[in-house]
């Protein structure tokens, strides 16, 4: 015979098993109850996973809006992007010398590429001039001085013989080439253009290129939103400034229209059929 000890001191019985005890059973189950209250309220005062990973995956989830590949791809492009660094540029034209300047961005691709042999059609002490990487029309050069001008507002009445001297220029290319014959070309420069550093637009007018795609490439070159050059110099010889018109950015959003007959056309494949027709005669 053994003590209860759950029964009272004075309970006795003949207990060979303690869970043939019914209150032993019960006192274990409240005691269960209490420790599985405990683990529920800390359990909700935790993160829950989403039940459908796998334990202990902790990897980010991919973007759906890019493939298996496109998401690689974008994971690649990731590590290899550094902060933008800035390129050593020294080259000595007519006594100077640029220094480091930043070509990270898209903007500053000019800087890039009056430097690149294979892009220079012709350089001299005061300028260089390359091709287009994505021309408008079937030639299409840039000329740009060696000394660093942003753009038309940085230009003063110092800076006129350098256009003077970039109109030269772009004469010689458009006289040297093969179809100035058949052809005819403008020089000027965009009211407010994309890329940094100045540039010198010469482009033949038949605009026959698969890199004129919409209604702002080709506004952009033929409407007042191209400055011929010779206003350009006039200007800076009379106020020693260019000024650019308020709202020029608006010029890009007019009617596609032809720049020989001026009739409209809905879309950009509709106009360049109708140029066809001016350039086969």
């Amino acid at each position: 015979m053994i003590k209860c000890l759950f029964a009272g001191s004075s309970a006795k019985r003949a207990i060979t098993n303690p869970f043939g005890c019914l209150i032993y059973r019960q006192l274990l189950w409240v005691e269960a109850q209490k420790r599985q209250s405990k683990i529920k309220n800390v359990q909700g005062n935790k993160f829950k996973e989403d039940p459908r990973r796998n334990q202990g995956d902790t990897k980010r989830p991919k973007d759906p809006a890019l493939g298996d590949g496109e998401s690689q791809r974008a994971a690649q492009s990731m590590k290899a992007v550094k902060p933008t660094e800035k390129v050593p540029v020294s080259v000595g034209h007519g006594g100077a010398t640029k220094t480091n300047e930043n070509v990270g961005h898209w903007s500053q691709g000019l800087k890039a590429s009056m430097q690149d042999p294979k892009l220079q059609v012709y350089k001299d002490d005061d300028v260089v001039v390359i091709k287009d990487k994505y021309p408008k029309a079937r030639y299409h050069w840039l000329v740009l001085p060696w000394q660093s001008i942003p753009s038309l507002k940085a230009l003063r009445k110092e800076h006129c013989n350098l256009l003077k001297h970039m109109q030269q220029v772009a004469d010689r290319l458009i006289q040297q080439c093969p179809d100035c014959d058949s052809l005819s070309f403008r020089t000027g420069y965009h009211a407010i253009p994309s890329m940094s550093h100045l540039h010198l637009h010469v482009i033949s007018q038949d605009f026959d290129s698969p890199c004129l795609k919409n209604k702002k490439h080709w506004n952009s070159f033929t409407t007042n939103y191209f400055i011929e050059s010779h206003d350009v110099i006039e200007m800076l010889e009379k106020t020693g400034e260019v000024s650019v018109k308020e709202g020029s950015s608006e010029l890009l959003k007019l009617p596609l229209s032809c720049h020989l007959c001026r009739n409209e056309f809905p879309t950009m494949p509709a106009l360049k059929e109708h140029l066809k027709y001016h350039f086969s005669k």
